[in-house]
């Protein structure tokens, strides 16, 4: 048996634990984990600065991202305690009804079992997937990228020597330490003791992982984000937007990659809002009416519309109307998050009824497509598909149903 199969076998016994746990004990056991995360930030730190030390290859937003100092530690510790506060997904009251033979069926709330999450180099998201699984009932695999494995062990050591420490199966959470390409693969394939696998990362590694587990896969995270500013626009309200979701935090899957200008206003509004993103470090690239409109843009290649920058890069397009936005959009989406900035009542009505996304917005900001800022407390990752879950998945994702029923020796004829 390999190493990668044993933590498989490991977390499947591990489950059965998890399930059986009251809600006070597990709620305990994450105020516990928070208060041990504070206790050793300086262990985190330092495991943490060794990352930081060898990803010199890492852009400048990726590598905030893996960064752990006293600020961010403190969010993930107050993070983990708040889920405690959060209403126990398992928890009824159950639908129940009567079969007309007499015996009564229950639809109950239950875990998944056992969750493996796949990510690249974000240490936060091993403490919030822990913490979320843990919460509705599962066991969790944890296989974080090469970028963040010391990090990820000094997180994943913490959280386990809490359930130690409360006389717990420490699988309950495990790590995968083998960083190789091997470890990924072989856990794609566990179907044996992964009930659902969750990747978070760039689109090419999602699309890997999509293409290639035979476990269950909930889709996640890609944000070829779009936002269209319609004619009739509040032009001032929108440059605020758009500039923060481009510039607020880059290197994540909700911020706006593409902007869409309709063409009645685009001599007038394209050179005020790149100003503003210029000025706010944003590299900008266009089709070839936007590079005549504003020479400070260079021109975009065909790959640059399919692409998910994760940096302080924009690409600009001026379309002809709504439906040419609508369209442009739905053949270059990747489900996630698409925004229209306007006010016309029938254009905002289309936008919202023929995009294909997981979140359509109105003049808000992409950022919000988040578990905490739609009030779920916090999140597993953005689904952008369509079964089982989808956007933003809090607690209940990670549960599913079973049917009990109880009679007295009903038969079927």
């Amino acid at each position: 048996m390999t190493t990668v199969e044993k933590i498989g076998q490991q977390a499947k016994e591990a489950a059965h634990v998890v399930a059986q746990l009251s809600i006070q004990d597990r709620n305990q056991i994450l105020l516990s984990m928070a208060e041990a995360l504070r206790e050793q930030k300086s262990a985190i730190m330092a495991a943490n600065q060794t990352d930081l030390e060898n990803a010199t290859a890492l852009s400048g937003p990726m590598r905030n991202r893996l960064t752990l100092d006293d600020a961010t530690i403190e969010g993930i510790a107050t993070s983990l305690a708040a889920v405690a506060d959060l209403d126990d997904p398992l928890a009824g009251p159950y639908e129940n009804w009567e079969h007309p033979s007499g015996f009564k069926i229950i639809k109950k709330t239950v875990p998944l079992g056992v969750v493996a999450m796949v990510y690249e180099a974000r240490p936060n998201v091993t403490v919030d997937a822990a913490a979320l699984t843990f919460k509705s009932g599962n066991a969790v695999i944890l296989r974080g990228g090469k970028e963040a494995i010391h990090s990820n062990i000094a997180l994943a050591q913490v959280l386990r020597s809490v359930l130690t420490d409360h006389q717990l199966n420490p699988n309950i959470i495990q790590l995968i330490t083998d960083t190789t390409h091997d470890s990924v693969n072989e856990l794609l394939h566990l179907r044996q003791y992964v009930d659902v696998l969750i990747p978070r990362g760039s689109g090419s590694f999602i699309d890997f992982v999509v293409t290639n587990a035979t476990v269950p896969v909930i889709e996640t995270g890609a944000g070829n984000t779009h936002i269209f500013v319609d004619e009739d626009a509040d032009q001032d309200q929108a440059i605020e937007v758009i500039v923060n979701a481009k510039t607020q935090k880059p290197a994540v899957c909700n911020a706006a990659e593409k902007l869409l200008i309709h063409e009645k206003i685009a001599a007038e509004f394209l050179p005020k809002v790149a100003s503003a993103l210029i000025e706010a470090g944003v590299e900008l690239r266009g089709d070839d009416q936007a590079v005549a409109i504003d020479g400070r843009l260079s021109l975009a290649t065909p790959i640059d519309w399919d692409t998910e920058y994760n940096d302080l890069i924009m690409a600009i397009k001026v379309v002809t109307d709504i439906d040419a936005a609508i369209d442009w959009i739905n053949a270059h989406t990747t489900h996630h998050s698409e925004t229209i900035l306007g006010k016309n009542p029938q254009h905002v009505a289309d936008f919202m009824n023929r995009v294909d996304a997981a979140v359509v917005y109105q003049n808000v900001s992409s950022r919000f497509t988040d578990g905490f800022e739609f009030g779920f407390g916090a999140e597993i990752g953005i689904s952008t598909q369509k079964l089982h879950a989808r956007g933003p998945m809090g607690l209940p994702a990670l549960t599913t149903i079973k049917y009990e029923v109880f009679g007295d020796g009903q038969t079927r004829h």
